[in-house]
């Protein structure tokens, strides 16, 4: 993870030309440090020679991070001096190394493109804050970044702790767009932004919107484990219900009662629809105690589906005084309806006498 160096910029002088180290999705910002990998050959070849000499780079990042072998054009002109402080090869042929950003650079040429770029540069100073707004901006980062470090358990307590410690709006900027999780998009925009103002007022957005997206996504997570464990509770009730059910002899019963209901459903000869509505309600009375006020309606309701004569035809006539006389004894009042019944008896009697 990146961290706050204390190192001032004005140790190192910054020379006419540099080796470019092209950076895939990652931007070192200045006065910070880094832990890159490096595994092309020709930045392999770059870091060796580096090593070798003043450990002074160019850490440019690509404008397209899924181009491997980076050329001038497929990198941002706005980069970051920085120094290699550790070096290690490890056993796949890449190295690791630890970079301090120094100083923002502009890439104004390029002297070499073999064995490995090589840019000319010039230092591209930041603009002097006006004290008041910038101050007030620098609160605020620091206020919310607190928030967000609350928020986030990767993120360590102390980091919130060093960016309190930290007077300088500058270092402020660029110490926290280092360690909260921005892309590498984001982090370039507050390196190219050249007034301290703009570059905190930027993060103050940036940071808004992440701790917004952490409440939500914990917010989620606590209504998610909230409806579990109400189904856990749910589930542990049901099984004590159920040996409850045992000890009382209970459950037998209702399996009983049950498997009897469908054997008679079965005999029924439902249609398909009204086979899956009783298989519905079936599965219902299954998970219901006896003593539930719905596990007596599901059984009236199931044994009413497996009286109805699903498959008995009456055959004969249809007389239509005999219809009327038995919806008017039976159903009070709902003309409309009982008219459409009749009128369709109607035809039904009227294709019979035609047939």
């Amino acid at each position: 993870m990146a961290a706050e160096t204390n190192t001032p910029p004005s140790d190192f002088v910054i020379p006419d030309a540099l080796p470019v180290l092209p950076l895939r999705d990652a931007v070192v910002l200045p006065l910070t440090m880094v832990p890159l990998a490096v595994g092309q050959p020709q930045s392999i070849r770059l870091v060796d020679d580096v090593m070798r000499g003043n450990r002074l780079l160019a850490l440019v990042a690509q404008r397209d991070a899924k181009v491997e072998s980076a050329k001038p054009e497929d990198l941002h002109r706005l980069g970051t001096a920085g120094v290699i402080h550790q070096f290690m090869r490890v056993p796949d042929g890449s190295v690791r190394i630890m970079v301090q950003g120094i100083e923002r650079i502009r890439l104004t040429d390029f002297v070499s493109t073999d064995p490995y770029l090589v840019g000319r540069v010039e230092v591209a100073h930041d603009q002097a804050p006006g004290a008041t707004e910038v101050d007030a901006l620098r609160r605020a980062v620091l206020d919310i970044f607190r928030r967000l470090v609350e928020a986030s358990p990767e993120l360590p307590d102390e980091l919130a702790v060093a960016a309190d410690n930290v007077p300088d709006p500058l270092r402020v900027a660029y110490f926290v767009a280092s360690v909260v999780p921005l892309d590498a998009a984001a982090r370039q925009q507050i390196l190219e932004m050249d007034a301290v103002g703009d570059k905190l007022r930027r993060l103050v957005d940036l940071l808004q919107r992440e701790l917004a997206v952490r409440e939500l996504g914990r917010k989620i997570t606590s209504e998610t484990e909230e409806r579990l464990s109400k189904k856990q509770r749910e589930y542990y009730l049901r099984e004590q219900l159920r040996s409850i059910q045992r000890e009382l002899g209970e459950e037998e019963d209702s399996n009983t009662e049950v498997a009897e209901l469908r054997r008679r459903l079965e005999e029924a000869g439902l249609p398909e629809e009204a086979r899956r509505e009783a298989d519905r309600e079936l599965g219902r009375l299954g998970s219901l105690p006896p003593a539930s006020p719905e596990h007596g309606m599901i059984v009236t309701y199931l044994d009413w589906m497996a009286t109805l004569p699903w498959n008995k035809l009456t055959g004969g006539t249809i007389d239509m005084a005999r219809a009327r006389q038995v919806l008017d004894e039976d159903h009070y009042d709902l003309e409309k309806i009982k008219d459409r019944i009749l009128e369709y008896l109607a035809v039904k009697k009227l294709r019979e006498e035609r047939a």
